[in-house]
């Protein structure tokens, strides 16, 4: 099984993180699934950039990004080349290294 590494974020996972997953999961459902509270204020249906995150190691094991998240990518915070929505990036057969934005655009957030 793919691993899954999430640097440490400040808030969410000041340790870090490591931990397997199922080929095919998204990232932000195996972060939540293992008690990183990544933001996801549309419920993960492809309308905001509050679950963005940067794949440091293993971005090429991903599918491409749609023509839709592509666009949405355009209006978050920080983007660069490695920037994915993680709502839409499902984990294949290869670890990943993931990185957490230390801000998101997110005007309301309902855990804090």
């Amino acid at each position: 099984m793919p691993q899954i590494i999430i640097l440490p974020h400040e808030e969410l996972c000041p340790d870090g993180a490591a931990f397997e997953v199922e080929p095919g999961i998204t990232l932000c459902d195996a972060a939540l699934a293992n008690d990183i509270e990544i933001e996801h204020a549309c419920e993960k249906s492809l309308a905001c950039t509050t679950c963005h995150v940067y794949v440091r190691e293993g971005f090429d094991s991903l599918e491409e990004a749609s023509d839709l998240e592509e666009d949405y990518l355009d209006k978050a915070w920080g983007v660069d080349p490695d920037s994915r929505l993680s709502c839409q990036a499902k984990v294949s057969d290869e670890d990943l290294v993931i990185e957490i934005p230390k801000y998101t655009i997110n005007m309301v957030s309902e855990n804090h």
